[in-house]
């Protein structure tokens, strides 16, 4: 007797095994190449053009982060001007490399003024020094002893390395750079050969940075009453042709952060600067007065992306946002409505900067059927209003002002129907007929032009000016700052426009 059924239903069981495993195989690909979702999944090395001077903590901190994210950063050493040469060689769109850290600022300064630089990370600050061997054999304690005969001196080329231009400019400013020069035996081409050279014996002494004095073993410096009260700052900037930014700005963030990177530049002997608290994707929180969403929101979004972090926006009336702050709440930047407002908590934040401002404006139903043209004929009798809640935002304490200083406000508080935390809010109700005028700023008007129009309010009072300002608790200044910078920049500026405001950041405008 054959028994075929159990054949058939063994060969489904291996069947449906191999399906299975191909199934699971499938996934475990998948989960492998699918995208991290922060935005900042490095898509190769990160290539950072660095100085050779930095090279120590460099590569100390590069390890660590290969080793914690399993992402090469990969740097390409040398002097400070030859690296920037390399970066104007391979333009904007190259992207060669990814990170650019020269040994002074003044390099990041000429590569923005290319627009070949964008986001910069301050790390640490270095001094020049007079590099000697260990126990000083020649003596040499000021200017003058580089001077004698048979004094070796070596130097970095100032066209090329930055310890070179930044010896050379203060020098030139004492009046001993010609001298000095002449006097100058070696030339090296970063500020490690110097370094090496004097290690060496080569030379009796060499113009350095005190940080490097410290890296290299046999030497001590001496300090010259020349180079007093000179430094240089040190930053990482993000290349604007580079293939990765978020990934770059993830690493930059590492570097700076005040308990990963900079610790190695503190233990490489580098005065190291306030950095951020690490966090992979970092998260802040920001306050905005609800008149300010529709023009910062994309602004908001581009930042999350190019920076692989979340923000965290909470738009609504400034004296409810005050209170909130009042209470405990410690955001990392607000963006207040009026400056009336940012003033009550000045002592939360660190330096407020002027964006924009927005002037308050009678919106009527388009051609305007009850002849409205100043604040008085708000008080016309049967009139439906709407005002902004003076104590709730800055719309409603200007309208109270204004009402105040148009000396009507008597008559036209009386017609008032609606008093709301928001112009938006007002706006809506005019569409729906509910109302047949409301005070609001000229920006809620924008997108509802050919139903509405605004009528000009002619008192002193009827401008807001919109300052924003970093958290004196934030955990992450330097993020938020250049959160700031995306909201002070020219592609920030058409949105504020665009939707009514008038551009003021960087304008002399007080």
């Amino acid at each position: 007797m054959t028994h075929r059924r159990p054949r058939r239903a063994a060969l489904s069981g291996v069947w449906l095994a191999f399906l299975g495993s191909v199934a699971l195989f499938a996934v475990l690909v998948g989960l492998l190449l699918w995208p991290s979702g922060d935005g900042a999944a490095a898509q190769g090395p990160i290539v950072i053009y660095c100085a050779a001077g930095i090279k120590p903590a460099i590569e100390a901190v590069a390890r660590d982060y290969q080793q914690q994210y399993g992402v090469e950063v990969r740097p390409d050493y040398g002097g400070s001007q030859a690296l920037l040469t390399r970066v104007i060689e391979d333009g904007r769109d190259s992207g060669r490399a990814d990170l650019y850290l020269p040994a002074d600022d003044s390099y990041v300064q000429l590569g923005r003024d290319k627009g070949l630089l964008a986001e910069t990370i301050p790390l640490a600050r270095m001094h020049p020094v007079l590099a000697v061997a260990e126990g000083n054999p020649k003596k040499i304690a000021s200017i003058n002893d580089l001077l004698r005969p048979g004094v070796r001196l070596a130097q970095a080329d100032p066209d090329v390395a930055a310890i070179g231009k930044v010896t050379r400019d203060a020098l030139r400013k004492s009046g001993h750079w010609d001298e000095i020069h002449r006097r100058t035996t070696v030339s090296k081409t970063t500020v490690n050969d110097v370094a090496n050279a004097v290690q060496l014996g080569a030379v009796d002494a060499g113009f350095v940075w005190d940080a490097t004095v410290r890296q290299v073993h046999g030497l001590e410096a001496v300090r010259l009453t020349q180079l007093d009260g000179v430094s240089a700052s040190v930053s990482v900037a993000v290349l604007a042709g580079g293939r990765q930014p978020a990934a770059a700005l993830r690493f930059a963030r590492y570097l700076a952060a005040r308990d990963r990177g900079l610790p190695e530049f503190e233990k490489q002997g580098f005065e190291i600067a306030d950095g951020d608290s690490w966090a992979e994707r970092p998260k802040l929180v920001l306050y905005a007065g609800a008149m300010l969403q529709r023009a910062v929101e994309q602004t908001i979004k581009d930042f999350e992306a190019r920076e692989g972090v979340e923000v965290v926006t909470k738009y609504l009336g400034c004296g409810i946002l005050v209170a909130d702050m009042r209470g405990g709440q410690r955001p990392d930047a607000y963006f207040a409505c009026d400056k009336s407002f940012m003033d009550q908590v000045s002592d939360l934040f660190i330096d407020s900067q002027d964006i924009s401002t927005n002037r308050l404006v009678i919106i009527v139903t388009k051609g305007n059927p009850h002849g409205i043209k100043t604040l008085d004929d708000l008080g016309q009798p049967g009139l439906r209003l709407g005002v902004g809640h003076e104590k709730q935002c800055a719309l409603g304490v200007l309208t109270q002002k204004a009402l105040e200083q148009g000396r009507a406000r008597a008559e036209v508080m009386g017609n008032v129907k609606v008093q709301s935390p928001a112009g938006d809010m007002l706006v809506n109700q005019m569409l729906t007929g509910s109302l047949d005028a409301v005070v609001a700023y000229v920006s809620n008007l924008t997108g509802h032009e050919d139903e509405l129009e605004a009528i000009a309010i002619d008192v002193p009072c009827a401008l807001a000016v919109q300052p924003v300002a970093v958290g004196r608790e934030s955990k992450h200044k330097q993020l938020t700052q250049r959160l700031l910078a995306a909201i002070r920049s020219a592609e920030s500026k058409e949105r504020f426009e665009a939707n009514g405001f008038h551009w003021r950041a960087g304008s002399k405008e007080r």
